[in-house]
């Protein structure tokens, strides 16, 4: 017996609204801000570079929502996981694009990740901020 297994994605018109949440909560901050959204594979599906935005943001935001996307998890959870653990503290930094600080979520509808969310340029506490205002857009849907 063959089974097949469906998988939903984001679409580009849901990133583009997210992806205008993010940058108007990025305005209040005052800081350039990339922002980023993949969809459920992990490929870049909207992507924004606010002016001045530092260099290094531009990939570390990718690499936030590739995490999100990939693990089907906050970056900011990672930490918590590994920092006892030695073995798994050094050895899985060293995975290319994982990022195990705060700023990548995944983007869930319906309890099934169809993507995610990273961003940088500010703390990572403000990182996290102009996320969640993103996913706030879910709740209207």
């Amino acid at each position: 017996m063959k089974t097949t297994i469906s998988a939903q994605s984001i679409s580009l018109e849901l990133a583009r609204n997210m992806l205008e949440a993010a940058q108007e909560k990025a305005r209040e901050f005052g800081i350039p801000f990339s922002i980023a959204i993949v969809d459920s594979a992990g490929y870049l599906k909207a992507f924004a570079a606010m002016d001045g935005a530092p260099i290094l943001s531009l990939e570390i935001a990718q690499n936030k929502a590739f995490t999100a996307a990939a693990y089907r998890r906050a970056t900011h959870e990672w930490y918590d996981r590994i920092k006892d653990d030695p073995p798994l503290m050094t050895g899985i930094v060293h995975t290319p694009r994982l990022v195990v600080f705060g700023g990548g979520y995944p983007i869930r509808l319906n309890d099934q990740v169809i993507g995610g969310i990273g961003v940088s340029g500010g703390h990572y506490t403000q990182d996290m901020q102009v996320c969640e205002a993103a996913l706030e857009v879910l709740k209207n849907l």
